[in-house]
């Protein structure tokens, strides 16, 4: 039987391969201009490195739990983000010049990431290099002599793929309003198989497109349901079925 829901695959997630270039620069950049020792110096290189390491987790966690999966890409949101104050400061402390948003060095910058796809869980144009050929797109700046230069090309690297982390927080959030979370679908599909068995049609793997009767169509619209969980109320923690159509259509059943 195949997995209910698809894990693993980071590594060609664009969110994931920038993230690694910010990771590998930022461990230089702190090795360079900073006190290796310093508590900045630390916070800035464990930032990075949480965002590399949760949008890993979570893309492993995402076949047993929406949930976890959506936390932890959260968590990479937020690590770097404050990553990208640390690099605001360190500009701002040395009395160094931030880039604007339409100056030439930062469109440059940008421009190597606008050649790829926008979604962030599509393959990334760049999937058949290596991670150092990846860094070498951006070598002439993350690469060079002046700490300026590297902090405001990182805060390039930062906030797109912080933008990319943000479309993928929306897209897991619509998956789990439409699909609902792993146990849901997993009673649904346990619900599919039993009904096949009685039916006199046993199978070896579970489509989800089927729907049998023990599955109720929705009142409203009359569209397969889904089995879900009450999140808050009176009702929390209780399992009904909801249409598969929300949030177009609110229709439900108790169970």
């Amino acid at each position: 039987m195949p997995k209910l829901r698809p894990s693993g695959g980071y590594r060609e997630l664009r969110s994931f391969q920038t993230d690694t270039i910010i990771y590998d620069a930022t461990y230089w950049f702190c090795e360079r201009y900073l006190e290796p020792r310093s508590r900045m110096s630390d916070q800035m290189v464990q930032a990075a490195r949480s965002g590399r390491q949760n949008i890993a987790e979570g893309s492993r966690a995402s076949a047993t739990s929406s949930q976890t999966e959506l936390r932890l890409v959260n968590v990479a949101r937020s690590s770097l983000e404050e990553l990208l104050l640390d690099y605001e400061d360190f500009l701002r402390h040395r009395h160094l010049r931030k880039w604007e948003p339409d100056d030439p060095e930062a469109l440059a910058v940008r421009r190597i990431g606008q050649q790829h796809p926008a979604h962030p869980t599509e393959p990334a144009d760049t999937s058949d290099l290596s991670d150092e050929q990846r860094h070498a797109l951006y070598a002439p700046w993350l690469d060079h002599e002046d700490p300026a230069l590297r902090a405001n090309a990182l805060l390039c690297l930062i906030n797109q793929t912080n933008y990319l982390l943000d479309k993928q927080i929306a897209a897991l959030e619509a998956q789990f309003v439409a699909d609902g979370g792993y146990s849901e679908q997993l009673a649904t599909a346990r619900l599919a198989e039993r009904n096949r068995k009685k039916n006199g049609h046993p199978s070896d793997s579970t489509d989800r497109s089927e729907r049998p009767d023990s599955i109720p169509a929705c009142p409203a619209c009359g569209q397969a349901m889904v089995l879900r969980t009450a999140q808050k109320g009176q009702r929390a923690g209780k399992q009904f079925w909801g249409c598969s159509g929300y949030p177009d259509c609110k229709g439900l059943v108790d169970i």
